[in-house]
């Protein structure tokens, strides 16, 4: 049976949960939007994959920074009972440490096997998702943003194109084009022409047109009349190599490659951190219960970096084989758990913590 106090906590510590997670997933997902934005403007990517990249980035930021909004909501609901006495009421009527442990573990434990499943499955599948559609648009791009009576600059500058009108069949009218070539400049007129992908890139056939090609400044110039002509505007795309973010689980499992080792450690670490960050929330937030609801967010901001810094430079020893790779994970998280015991023994005592651990196991 779940008590009413129990009920008061996991509800608050769920609304501060959803907010907290809302705020740092709009603040990351943003800076990415930009980024993503540039691409669609370049015609790297299709505007109708925008939203689709953005919806998948947002779930990965969701799995990614889980672990912590739950160690800054912990905090701050926590941090708000102290405030307002609740701790002490709670106290009085005979609730301990693990009255609270009960309440906030209610929610942490799904909480963590949730988010072990999104970290195993369904990230590495949004990764894959955003890698596949994000080649297949630079692999089948026509030039996108191109409009009828604009100029565009495509190559890195090296060519400037103009078409005056563009029909519903993909066919291009009276075009435009300036093609720089080391010091060489072409500017090319056409009657018509299309776009073509051939076996080493992209490129513009022009139809029934003059070209006039020399240097600037340079009475040396040529001029031909044509009736076909191709100007290439990209290179072929290189085939798509997904990275280890975006690969399933059962294939990471069963390899023995020391880098496939590594990312598995980076998905366990999110459930992991989860129940560990809630396990030192507890004693953290009675360090300063007069800070009021922020009071102890710097030390919790300093905790939570440290981890997360400690978690990579022990993959990145696991990736290079430096220490085994039982201990890139076992040793971060167990220090993790060290200081969440000096933390409660620190406010409590080590004979207390000795009995009440001691009382709760042979009750068990």
């Amino acid at each position: 049976m779940i008590g009413v106090l129990n009920k008061m906590i996991m509800r608050d510590l769920v609304k501060t949960l959803s907010a907290v997670l809302s705020v740092l997933v709009v603040i990351i997902v943003s800076r990415k939007f930009i980024r993503v934005l540039d691409q669609v403007i370049e015609g790297q990517i299709a505007s109708d994959t925008l939203l689709v990249i953005l919806g998948l980035k947002m779930l990965i930021a969701c799995v990614t920074f889980l672990p912590a909004a739950t160690f800054m909501a912990l905090l701050m609901v926590l941090g708000r009972m102290y405030r307002d006495n609740e701790m002490a009421a709670i106290s009085s009527a005979g609730g301990g440490v693990f009255t609270i442990y009960r309440a906030i573990f209610l929610v942490l434990f799904p909480l963590s096997i949730g988010a072990g499943y999104l970290s195993m499955n369904v990230a590495p599948w949004a990764e894959n998702q955003i890698e596949l559609r994000t080649h297949h648009d630079q692999e089948s791009a026509d030039i996108r943003g191109l409009v009828a009576g604009k100029f565009s600059e495509y190559s890195h500058g090296d060519i400037v194109f103009y078409v005056e009108k563009i029909t519903a069949d993909k066919q291009l009218e009276h075009i435009f084009v300036q093609h720089r070539q080391n010091d060489s400049v072409a500017i090319i007129n056409a009657h018509s022409g299309y776009l073509a992908n051939l076996e080493d890139g992209q490129y513009i056939i022009l139809k029934q047109g003059e070209r006039v090609q020399g240097k600037v400044g340079d009475l040396n110039y040529a001029i031909e009349k044509f009736d076909e002509y191709a100007v290439r505007i990209d290179t072929k795309v290189s085939p798509l190599v997904s990275g280890k973010q975006a690969a399933a689980f059962s294939g990471l499992w069963q390899s023995s490659a020391s880098v496939d080792i590594a990312e598995i450690q980076r998905r366990f670490a999110i459930p992991l951190g989860i129940l560990l960050l809630g396990f030192i929330a507890v004693p953290l937030a009675e360090l300063s219960p007069r800070g009021g609801v922020y009071g102890n967010m710097l030390i919790g901001f300093i905790i939570y970096f440290s981890y997360g810094n400690l978690l990579s430079v022990s993959q990145s020893w696991v990736l290079k084989q430096a220490i085994p790779a039982w201990m890139g994970l076992a040793s971060v998280n167990g220090l993790l758990l060290v200081l969440g015991c000096l933390l409660l023994a620190r406010f409590y005592g080590w004979k207390w913590l000795k009995q009440a651990f001691g009382k709760r196991g042979k009750s068990v």
